[in-house]
């Protein structure tokens, strides 16, 4: 009974023109319109050197990791040049950034730098990202540098600023190193195709919640004949699921081919794991759909309605409708883009493209299926309690 519903759910998704349209056409026709209005973008625009300005303190002279980092990505005989930078005092920062010439400043106070901008933009997110980089692996090396001492015998006069003293000597060695994200040619707007695949994954919800829909006795025929039968309900769905899964993989998979080898997007080496962040996206997209369906009492059409607009507001937040859009959202309401899978999937794809380590990858793969996992939760909850007085 199970492969024979799988099968059944199967063929009866891929005859639903609609539901070919939003989970297989429109992605791929979307992709192609961001294809012609920004691949322009990428053949002309080089990547131009960042103005940026460091404030010159005490803080700065005493802190090796951000002097050393900052030397090197700032160097004129280097071909990975990212910046050009100028070190000021604060208050010539603050004309500098004024007058616009610069992106924006940063001032160390104590161990904690302080970024600072009147507007955002690519170049003000790649400069705050290299600063909390810098950052957070100093503080890795310094917790590091802290727990040997203490763990050896060492001399009692052994103080805060020794310990910090070997953190930098460790950074000035190189244990400190950036991926190199000044190409040539960077191009930024990759994240739009990073929203895309985003929009397609949470797209794949309409299979999820049609696929549901098939089985409520207050939606479908099917469903009063399943209501009534003696058949294991929950096969019934989890085949039904399953069979939504696969339609919404192979779509995925096709926007995948096109995009790639039509369209030419270089979405990076790491393609085991551009291809596990995008089968759980959809898993979520698919939790999404399940959810829609059993808690939301309305009509076909209404919850089409609904899931589109919830995946299209979460597309819209992580960049899709605007590159600095995500950058907003993170610096002043960044509760909203850590609760978004649209924006959990884009941030996975853009840390293995911008980063040399993986913890904000699998952090944000772990942040979809547990949101994935509490929708399910609730749903089948919810379809359990779900009573009929008369069908």
């Amino acid at each position: 009974m199970f492969i024979h519903n799988f099968k059944y759910s199967l063929k009866t998704l891929f005859r639903n023109k609609m539901l070919i349209f939003w989970t297989f056409a429109f992605p791929i026709i979307l992709g192609t319109l961001f294809n012609l209005a920004f691949s322009n973008i990428a053949d002309t625009e080089k990547f131009d050197i960042i103005d940026i300005a460091i404030v010159n303190n005490d803080d700065l002279e005493n802190n090796e990791a951000y002097k050393t980092v900052f030397k090197q990505l700032s160097d004129e005989s280097s071909e990975d040049r990212m910046f050009n930078t100028k070190y000021v005092s604060e208050d010539e920062a603050k004309k500098l950034l004024e007058n616009d010439d610069i992106v924006g400043y940063m001032k160390l106070e104590g161990e904690t730098p302080k970024v600072t901008f009147v507007k955002s933009g690519t170049n003000q997110t790649i400069f705050k990202y290299v600063v909390e980089e810098i950052a957070q692996r100093s503080n890795m090396l310094s917790n590091i540098v802290e727990h040997e001492m203490k763990e050896s015998v060492m001399p009692e006069n052994i103080n805060t600023e020794e310990i910090l003293h070997k953190a930098n000597e460790l950074a000035q060695n190189n244990e400190i190193k950036l991926k190199n994200i000044s190409n040539k040619n960077l191009d930024y707007m990759m994240i739009e195709f990073y929203t895309l695949i985003a929009m397609a994954c949470l797209y794949g919800g309409i299979l999820g919640m049609v696929a549901i829909n098939q089985n409520l006795a207050n939606m479908t025929n099917q469903g009063k004949r399943i209501s009534i039968s003696p058949m294991n309900k929950a096969k019934l769905l989890i085949s039904s699921l399953l069979a939504g899964y696969v339609a919404q993989l192979v779509g995925l998979a096709l926007l995948f081919v096109y995009t790639v080898f039509v369209l030419k997007v270089d979405y990076g080496n790491n393609v085991g794991l551009i291809i596990l962040l995008s089968m759980v996206g959809s898993f979520t997209g698919l939790s999404m759909g399940v959810a829609v369906a059993s808690l939301v009492k309305a009509s076909d059409n209404a919850k089409s309605g609904i899931l589109i607009g919830i995946t299209m507001l979460g597309c819209f937040l992580a960049g899709m409708m605007g590159v600095s859009m995500k950058y907003v959202i993170d610096k002043n309401v960044p509760i909203i883009n850590k609760l978004n899978p649209a924006n959990m999937i884009t941030d996975g794809f853009y840390s293995l493209y911008y980063y040399d380590t993986l913890d904000r990858y699998y952090f944000n793969v772990a942040s979809l299926l547990i949101f994935a996992f509490i929708l399910i939760a609730i749903s089948f909850f919810s379809l359990r309690r779900q009573k009929y007085d008369s069908i």
